[in-house]
């Protein structure tokens, strides 16, 4: 099993990559709602006509659409885990409206450049961009009302922390809105030590059961999928890391994927 610190390298590796567009999200390895065999990233299309989209800033990397169900409200600060390029710190600046304001988190320094150039050419004042690790976020206890994120919890070789640190941000009452990927069940462990599939949002993937218990241990409360559905995951991806013999008892096993929006709320008091 590879340790944290090289997981954690490879995801900053590649999607800095991505950033400088020397690479794109097109193929298996990306987190997309199917993993199809042809290279189409079938989330394609889930953000047009969403307000506040920004093309220049989506990357084709999530797995949903958080800003559809977390319910944001014009004055609010709204945090974006993994913000990437930008494009749903833009949403949820559509959202929260000029009062409002948004702070976007990503560790890697080629997307953190990206969005900060994103956000010049807009003119937009009142969002933020800063480095950093979602286990240690840069962001001061109790400071935001509501958090969002897409495809990145998954991503982390450790989610227990991360869990911890958005309750420590969130004001009392804050909420989280969250896409992301679990199993249904134990994921083999071909399919978890297979690198890319770590950078594309396979591998970390915690059965569904575990993933929620996370959440209540973090003190969390009502939390609850608001959207959900099964990722195709094709021997093509596969292949690459594990024998045909594993594919197959990984097919046997009935074990699959889908993709999760979920919701909680840090309780008043």
């Amino acid at each position: 099993m590879q340790d944290e610190d090289e997981v954690r390298t490879r995801v900053r590796q590649r999607y800095g990559a991505i950033a400088r567009e020397t690479a794109s999200c097109c193929g298996p390895s990306c987190c997309a709602p199917e993993m199809a065999p042809d290279g189409l990233n079938v989330i394609g299309d889930a953000y047009q006509g969403v307000a506040g989209h920004v093309a220049e800033a989506d990357l084709n990397l999530g797995c949903g659409v958080p800003t559809q169900h977390a319910a944001l409200k014009r004055g609010e600060t709204v945090l974006d885990l993994g913000s990437g390029a930008g494009n749903d710190v833009f949403i949820a600046r559509h959202e929260v409206g000029a009062e409002g304001r948004v702070i976007g988190v990503d560790m890697t320094p080629d997307m953190i450049a990206r969005a900060r150039a994103n956000a010049r050419k807009l003119g937009f004042d009142n969002v933020e961009f800063r480095l950093g690790e979602i286990e240690r976020l840069p962001v001061e206890s109790g400071a935001v009302d509501a958090i969002i994120s897409n495809c990145v919890l998954n991503l982390l070789p450790d989610k227990a922390p991360a869990f911890a640190e958005m309750f420590r941000v969130l004001r009392p009452g804050g909420r989280f809105c969250v896409s992301d990927i679990v199993a249904t069940g134990p994921l083999p462990e071909g399919v978890r030590q297979a690198a890319e599939l770590t950078v594309g949002c396979v591998a970390g993937a915690l059965p569904e059961a575990e993933y929620f218990e996370l959440i209540e241990a973090a003190g969390f409360e009502g939390a609850r999928n608001a959207e959900e559905q099964p990722i195709a995951l094709p021997d093509e991806a596969l292949s690459p890391h594990m024998s045909g013999h594993d594919i197959a008892a990984f097919r046997a096993s009935g074990v699959g994927l889908k993709s999760v929006t979920v919701l909680a709320a840090k309780p008043i008091a």
